[in-house]
């Protein structure tokens, strides 16, 4: 009877509809509908591209699927240690999928190769934040650039990274209005500051002489 009983399971898990169960679980869509909302939080916090963010979860988690993913919620394929008893890897362990964006984005500051990014790049220049990406040597693969760059364009991720337009209207009555003075304090990026403000960073940067991102708290701006 025992053995009998393990052949007519293991015939119901293989008659099980595996793919439609992966597809609900893991496709790209799914993926993104479910950590948007977490990667666009990091662009406006750090001013990374969230489309950035999840191409390269995308990419390297395979939607969330891989091992890697599954059982050390690591997406983004950053090696380190783990504590795992289901398997065994180099690469790190997370205590939830939260702090693998979290250090995703730690490791694009604390690597010297990378960390110029956030003051070079603007938030919707994704393709020069992925190819600064890649000549850091965060991956090995020659295509991984064209590869995450073609799963932002596939997904119209980009569409995430854009600034609010500015109307007609809003810039003459920026222009006629006062310029007021700011103080900048910690966490401010230009690209908030844009948004809040209803202008550009590029007009931030012009009007105040300014020749990158570059913030520092208790700096006096014009808005």
């Amino acid at each position: 009877m025992k053995r009998t009983w393990l052949i007519v399971s293991c015939l119901s898990f293989t008659l099980t509809p595996v793919g439609q169960v992966f597809a609900q679980y893991s496709s790209p869509q799914h993926y993104i509908e479910t950590y948007k909302d977490m990667a666009v939080q990091y662009m406006e916090t750090h001013g990374c591209p969230a489309s950035l963010i999840l191409a390269v979860a995308i990419h390297e988690s395979a939607y969330g699927s891989s091992k890697v993913a599954r059982y050390l919620n690591n997406h983004f394929g950053i090696k380190g240690p783990n504590n795992s008893k289901e398997i065994r890897s180099a690469y790190k362990g997370y205590a939830s999928v939260e702090q693998s964006y979290e250090d995703f984005i730690a490791l694009l500051k604390r690597r010297k190769s990378t960390q110029r990014l956030f003051d070079l790049c603007q938030p919707h220049e994704y393709k020069r934040w992925v190819q600064g990406i890649a000549r850091s040597g965060y991956a090995h693969s020659t295509s991984w650039a064209s590869k995450v760059i073609g799963t932002i364009e596939k997904y119209s991720l980009h569409e995430l990274d854009k600034q609010p337009e500015v109307t007609a209207a809003a810039a003459a009555e920026s222009e006629s209005a006062p310029a007021t003075q700011y103080t900048v304090k910690k966490g401010d990026t230009l690209y908030d500051l844009a948004r809040k403000h209803g202008t550009t960073v590029k007009a931030i940067q012009r009007i105040n002489g300014l020749t990158d991102a570059r913030l520092r708290i208790g700096q006096q701006l014009i808005l």
